[in-house]
């Protein structure tokens, strides 16, 4: 009889390939091409994946191969939604529900004369920052820099939650 590990427990990539139904090297190969796929690994190199992990791949691999997304698309993808938007398409893929993938712009525009995309978060901050504006009043450079700086603190934030699961990871094995 087979033991099943906790949803929020750690898979090996033979484990994750398995419940991506994916083979270990195309992961391999997400993980090089995606940089956004960062599981966590230990001494010797041994990978370990969180459930956002998986769900990230799960979305990577609808992306990929259901909505015949290229490379180059889905990384685009990773740029203007982030990866909790990848991963919350995989979460759907693996509840068996329909997903809407929001409008992206042309791959042949210029991404940097298309506003940002809608981030909630950011949009409630600049109000509470600047109440007499509205996100519409904003400058192109000051939208820019904004953009800019939220996604540094979305990469801050994940370096965070790397490092919580690694010092819990320590905890447990003690």
């Amino acid at each position: 009889m087979p033991v099943t590990k906790a949803a929020d427990a750690f898979r090996t990539i033979s484990e994750a390939a398995a419940e991506v139904d994916a083979p270990q090297h195309v992961l391999r190969h997400w993980e090089e091409v995606f940089g956004q796929i960062r599981p966590m690994r230990r001494a010797g190199g041994r990978r370990y994946y969180r459930s956002f992990d998986i769900d990230v791949l799960r979305g990577v691999k609808a992306l990929l191969y259901d909505e015949r997304y290229t490379t180059k698309g889905v990384q685009k993808i990773f740029r203007d939604h982030g990866v909790k938007y990848v991963a919350e398409i995989g979460r759907m893929v693996a509840a068996g529900q329909p997903f809407e993938r929001r409008p992206l712009l042309d791959e042949e525009t210029d991404d940097r004369a298309a506003p940002p995309p809608r981030n909630p978060f950011a949009e409630r901050r600049v109000a509470t920052a600047a109440p007499a504006t509205g996100a519409g009043d904003l400058s192109p450079a000051l939208r820019e820099t904004l953009s800019a700086l939220l996604q540094r603190l979305e990469r801050a934030q994940e370096a965070l939650d790397e490092a919580t699961l690694a010092i819990e990871a320590i905890d447990s094995e003690e």
